[in-house]
């Protein structure tokens, strides 16, 4: 009976380990709008100042079906970031200055403009280089020459107070143990002040 219990307990730990490892999702709607998972589904997220911003990596084959349709960046060396933000402050934010950065042992890997991925020599297996090389191309058809890229982009410039935006940013490189996203430049849009950085885990 103790043995039969103990293989329950094991059986239910790993089932719940396996559910929360689950990766998030989005979903686009019959107008190609995306919906990206709330921030509660986001286990990397980090609130300050009033502002939370939530993190995940799209790395797998269904994540990429979710938000990209039949294109899966990462197999050609890219690695999609979904950023999500919140303000719930009183002060409207600024992001024009922002700044991400994908950190990992071994240096920080700044992101690719959503407009520049297509000009990135990729492997089909991800590299841990930084990027983007201007000027070249992948031989052929380039599947990441998409609109979609751009489209799904984080492009906001300015988060007033209630209001939450979403996107995409893109780094040259595989997934690395211990990433980190790095995020400074956020502002006080009435008084151009600094307002903090962020370091959210995300492996």
């Amino acid at each position: 009976m103790r043995t039969l219990r103990k293989k329950r307990l094991l059986l239910l730990g790993l089932v719940g380990g396996f559910v929360a490892s689950i990766p998030v999702a989005s979903a686009v709607d019959k107008d190609g709008k995306l919906t990206p998972p709330s921030l509660d589904q986001i286990q990397a997220r980090q609130t300050s100042e009033g502002i939370t911003i939530g993190a995940a990596t799209y790395h797998t084959e269904q994540q990429a079906k979710s938000a990209f349709g039949k294109l899966h960046p990462y197999e050609y060396g890219i690695l999609p970031v979904l950023v999500v933000m919140k303000n719930d402050s009183k002060n409207t934010v600024r992001l024009q200055n922002m700044k991400i950065a994908y950190a990992a042992p071994g240096g920080n890997i700044e992101a690719v403009p959503a407009a520049e991925v297509k000009y990135a020599r990729s492997p089909r297996r991800p590299s841990y280089g930084p990027g983007p090389i201007p000027g070249v191309r992948l031989k052929g058809k380039n599947p990441l020459d998409n609109p979609v890229i751009e489209e799904r982009a984080f492009a906001a410039k300015m988060l007033p107070p209630g209001e939450t935006a979403h996107g995409f940013v893109y780094f040259r490189s595989g997934r690395r143990p211990g990433a980190r996203l790095y995020i400074t430049g956020l502002q006080d849009a009435a008084t151009g002040k600094d307002l903090f950085y962020l370091d959210i885990p995300l492996e």
